[in-house]
């Protein structure tokens, strides 16, 4: 099944149109029908006047095509320009025009202005139809004319993460229902997601789709899903696949549509999905911006999206283009991220995300919706690297290995340790990965080239020999720890679930020793990277900021956040005056 979405200004008969092809009232999980060749389509129609633009938008973002409508009667409308912006921000490429109203008034004239406006746009080439919902003239020419359109759209992948946007949503009881455009996909009874912007997990208890239950559903689908005790959910609420999304309040994006960042609204509406969020703009480069989130959004690099300014009637289509955006706090940060991201596509792949960041763990790109490019250097079963990154860390580590040898003659080999945080690598297994001829790794030291005759190859430890090395004691209870914290970063586990991790007393302690846990006070464990990561998204915030600005900013509790606050203050980062917070610019 695909989803098409109505638009055209209000009264020029989307809502009856949909009702001549369907036999159905359009209604809360919307109308469908069967095509000629078999094909089955859903229409998400909502109100065209101007004060049910947001609702339109909630439901035409995840929308397959557009049935595009304007009356003979009256032809082109500022409704219209409207909705043709709208869509071409959001990237929706492929429709069907519609003249209506053909009874009261010769389509000619009307589909002459609609070819007019459509020049240069993705729709010039659309099919069009005349029609009439009244008398039925037209409706089975408009129906085939949709299923060309649904021939023409591509399948989408059954195994790609899943999220459900809601554009209609009610609770009743202790039962949630959430109505919605599945794009890609699979969702299937039992199923556990997370509800968001909270994370919560819920379990998929029923699912309808074209008015019948069902076991799964696959997109694109028009479905309506019942979840058990969720609590209220409202629409712009999505349910996503856990572990399969990036959670973020900040991101950096292209306008691809519009004004230029520069002279757009420091406050704006983001419309992504069905979400309406209130965001605050920062303009980087002629094109490009800073977007802080007022909730938190589970994104992909290369998500579409539209600015909105309801005050102004002015618009931009954006593509995020990261979702994991640096701190712009020295100064010239912010020219030094312009120029960065204009090197970028819109749709940014593993092998620009890895070249940003160097290393990674596979993982990390999974979120953020990449796949590990061909190129790149494994370091181990997790841990990736950027070649162009890891080949500059060789020369580093062969400049320390020397300057170390000069510097300490009795004592000439560097502690395995020292290298991984001198370079900033994850583990000490990547930093042993790191070393090849003409360095050397002995008994946990590395060493430059040796004046000596090189040893027999059989003295040597094996390339492996610190992979194969016994895991810590900590290990596994590190790995349940990143897995607890995958969707919630700065959500610590009590002192119960760390006891249930065994992250306690010398084992806490030899995680923390290896740089695997961030313990910020007794009571506060994190994985290392989130004191960063609690900088970049409160480099988002209007400065100064309270407590409990950065608690919700970082979807945490109040007193977390405080703990954050005083660990960021001892390391410079952030400074508190008279009960609130900012970031140095010094630090």
């Amino acid at each position: 099944m695909h989803v098409v979405t109505t638009a055209g200004h209000g009264g020029h008969g989307k809502s009856a149109l949909v009702r001549a092809l369907t036999g159905m009232r359009p209604g809360e999980t919307g109308a469908w029908t069967e095509l000629p060749s078999g094909r089955r389509v859903a229409f998400v129609d909502a109100p065209g006047d101007e004060r049910s633009v947001p609702d339109w938008l909630a439901g035409a973002a995840p929308a397959s095509a557009v049935l595009l409508t304007v009356a003979a009667d009256e032809g082109w409308m500022p409704q219209t320009r409207e909705h043709l912006e709208a869509l071409a921000a959001l990237g929706v490429r492929s429709g069907v025009l519609a003249v209506t109203k053909a009874d009261a008034a010769d389509p000619r004239p009307a589909l002459r202005q609609i070819r007019e406006r459509l020049t240069g746009t993705a729709l010039r080439g659309a099919e069009a139809v005349a029609v009439s919902a009244d008398t039925g003239a037209g409706v089975a020419e408009l129906a085939a004319a949709l299923d060309r359109l649904a021939g023409r759209l591509p399948v989408p992948d059954p195994a790609a993460p899943v999220r459900l946007w809601a554009d209609r949503a009610f609770t009743a009881g202790r039962q949630a229902v959430i109505a919605g455009t599945l794009t890609a996909g699979t969702v299937a009874v039992g199923d556990e997601l997370l509800l968001m912007p909270a994370g919560e997990r819920v379990r998929v208890r029923t699912i309808g789709c074209a008015g019948e239950p069902r076991e799964s559903v696959g997109g694109v689908s028009r479905v309506v899903v019942t979840l058990r005790d969720a609590g209220r959910v409202d629409p712009g609420m999505a349910l996503v696949t856990p572990g399969a999304w990036t959670h973020t309040t900040s991101v950096d994006v292209r306008t691809r549509f519009g004004e230029a960042s520069g002279r757009l609204a420091r406050r704006m509406t983001l419309h992504i999905g069905s979400a309406a969020v209130a965001v605050g703009l920062r303009p980087l480069g002629p094109d490009t911006a800073r977007l802080t989130l007022n909730a938190r959004l589970a994104l992909h690099l290369g998500d579409a999206g539209l600015l909105r300014d309801p005050d102004r009637r002015s618009i931009a289509g954006v593509s995020v283009l990261d979702v994991r955006p640096p701190t712009l706090v020295r100064r010239g940060a912010g020219a030094a991220r312009a120029r960065e991201l204009a090197t970028w596509p819109d749709r940014p792949d593993g092998a620009v995300v890895l070249r940003r960041h160097g290393v990674l763990r596979r993982s990390e790109l999974s979120l953020m919706g990449c796949a590990p490019p061909p190129g790149a250097v494994a370091l181990d079963g997790e841990w990736i690297a950027d070649p162009a990154h890891w080949r500059s860390l060789f020369d580093r580590l062969a400049e320390e290995a020397a300057r170390h040898a000069a510097e300490s003659p009795g004592a000439p080999g560097v502690p395995l340790e020292a290298v991984r945080l001198r370079l900033g690598l994850p583990s000490r297994q990547a930093a042993a990965a790191l070393v090849r001829p003409p360095l050397r790794l002995e008994a946990g030291r590395v060493y430059g080239p040796s004046p000596d005759p090189a040893p027999e190859p059989a003295a040597e430890p094996a390339p492996t020999a610190v992979a194969a090395e016994p895991p810590p004691p900590w290990a596994e209870a590190v790995r349940r720890l990143r897995d607890d914290l995958a969707g919630a970063p700065f959500d610590p586990p009590s002192a119960e679930r760390l006891e249930e991790l065994g992250l306690t007393g010398d084992t806490l302690a030899g995680a923390e020793r290896a740089g695997e846990v961030l313990r910020i006070d007794d009571g506060v464990v994190l994985l290392p990277g989130a004191d960063r990561e609690a900088l970049r998204v409160l480099s988002g915030l209007p400065q100064p900021f309270t407590p409990a600005q950065a608690g919700d900013a970082l979807g945490t509790g109040r007193d977390v956040a405080t703990a954050l606050l005083r660990h960021l203050d001892r390391l410079g980062l952030t400074e508190r005056r008279q009960g609130e917070n900012r970031l140095n610019p010094d630090g």
